[in-house]
């Protein structure tokens, strides 16, 4: 008869944590949501300014021609400068896996949202797919530049031995080195892909701009785009320091801004092509007063 009270209580109490722990939890899912609204408003803002779009590309040039020379003043043991650390194995590896992965998603969202049509949706993914056939064709003519400039060299503890052998393939069989104008891929991927997703994510301020549907998943996902945005940029930053030689670098940064100028800077502003971001998701300015 005694023990009612003390069940009771005992009740009570469970009852006021599990209560004290849902207005914690709904106080921290307000924090969140009022984060990733802020720091996605505040990150289109900036993406979307032409002009700092413009100092961005000055920012991507100064880095690849001004940064070897901070080889000087850094650590030449860090993590960073060797080529099997988890960034370069996993992320620089792969860098236009991650871009289309994270880029193809942002743009379907925001492209599908503004216009519920499948075919616009259709053409404005095809411009990853002009990207990745961008990645190829240079990844390709790398290699070629590779070979008909090199050699093939036999490794001996004295040095190395030139060999008579006409072409990569017979050399490496060999077991000898093939040493050519090797054109940095790394840096040309990375650059490219910086000039490509700040391209597309700039869109995002004129989205939010005409107020179209623009919920907590969608902003989410964009604010994963300006994060990887952010790690390409700082890997680039790693690979001129550490890797390649000078020329090599500049060379592959100058290919991949050349390649974003051919399609973002010419190609996509023609009526035949995938078109720009952007690009017949919103109404004229005047379209409303169409029909006075």
């Amino acid at each position: 008869m005694e023990r009612g009270p003390a069940v009771g209580a005992g009740g009570g109490a469970r009852a006021q944590i599990w209560a004290l722990l849902g207005c914690l939890v709904r106080v921290l899912l307000w924090v969140a949501s009022a984060l990733l609204y802020f720091g996605s408003e505040q990150a289109a803002r900036l993406l979307g300014s032409p002009c700092l779009r413009r100092l961005y590309h000055a920012w991507l040039a100064a880095v690849v021609i001004f940064g070897p020379l901070l080889q000087f003043h850094v650590n030449p043991r860090t993590i960073f400068a060797s080529h099997g650390n988890f960034f370069n194995i996993k992320f620089v590896n792969s860098a236009w896996g991650w871009t289309c992965t994270f880029l193809g998603g942002f743009v379907l969202l925001v492209v599908f949202l503004a216009t519920r049509r499948v075919a616009v949706t259709a053409r404005h993914l095809s411009r990853l797919v002009v990207g990745a056939a961008v990645w190829r064709g240079a990844g390709r003519a790398f290699l070629l530049i590779e070979d008909l400039t090199g050699s093939c060299f036999e490794p001996l503890p004295q040095g190395l031995l030139l060999r008579e052998l006409p072409d990569r393939r017979s050399c490496l069989a060999a077991g000898h080195q093939w040493r050519g104008y090797t054109v940095s891929s790394h840096t040309f991927l990375l650059t490219f892909c910086c000039l490509l997703m700040a391209e597309e994510a700039a869109v995002f301020a004129k989205y939010l701009a005409h107020g179209l549907p623009a919920g907590a998943p969608l902003r989410l996902v964009f604010l994963l785009n300006v994060l990887l945005l952010g790690l390409w940029n700082f890997l680039l930053l790693c690979t001129v320091i550490y890797f390649h030689q000078y020329t090599h670098k500049v060379v592959g940064a100058a290919v991949g801004t050349f390649a974003w100028y051919l399609t973002y800077g010419s190609w996509y502003h023609q009526p035949w092509s995938p078109g720009i971001p952007g690009h017949g998701l919103f109404p004229h300015p005047h379209s409303s007063h169409k029909h006075n």
